[in-house]
């Protein structure tokens, strides 16, 4: 919604249920919400309980979600921003491949053209990057509000140490 401009109701016409995560980009140390008719709901529930989820006391991480919809949504974009920067550098790297369309939030999905994924995520990390396979001959990167632009800029020194 934050990236497209387009309210988060203008997408929930078109479904019966919905759900939002707080916690990565919003801030929220844990959280989950799910919105849907009062059928859908009910049964949601009844699964929940059947499962044996649910916690007690929640308040203090519901008072954190709350905080974060209240305070977090449009810092949204700064991590799209981020996003987008670390995709540029990642397109000027000839040993490393994506699609810049393809980044419009905080994800991004690149290709290693001179190491396996496998190589790339164990030679990031020793450099302490973390990255996750994407696709199958792909990796994942994701900027949230803990991923600082001192973070990218040495996210993008990694690269070009290891992607040479």
């Amino acid at each position: 919604s934050v990236a497209s401009g387009i309210p988060v109701r203008d997408y929930a016409v078109y479904f019966d249920s919905m759900s939002c995560c707080f916690s990565k980009a919003l801030g929220a140390p844990v959280g989950s919400i799910i919105s849907g008719t009062k059928d859908f709901i009910k049964e949601a529930y009844r699964i929940r309980k059947a499962w044996g989820g649910g916690m007690r006391q929640a308040g203090v991480l519901a008072a954190a979600c709350l905080y974060a919809l209240k305070n977090n949504i449009e810092r949204l974009s700064e991590d799209h921003e981020k996003a987008r920067m670390l995709a540029k550098a990642i397109n000027e790297n000839p040993n490393l491949e994506i699609g810049l369309d393809s980044v419009q939030t905080n994800i991004l999905i690149f290709k290693p053209l001179n190491l396996s994924v496998e190589e790339s995520i164990r030679k990031c990390k020793e450099e302490g990057l973390l990255l996750s396979v994407g696709k199958i001959d792909s990796l994942r990167a994701v900027t949230h509000l803990d991923v600082t632009f001192e973070d990218i800029n040495k996210a993008i020194q990694i690269f070009n140490k290891i992607f040479v």
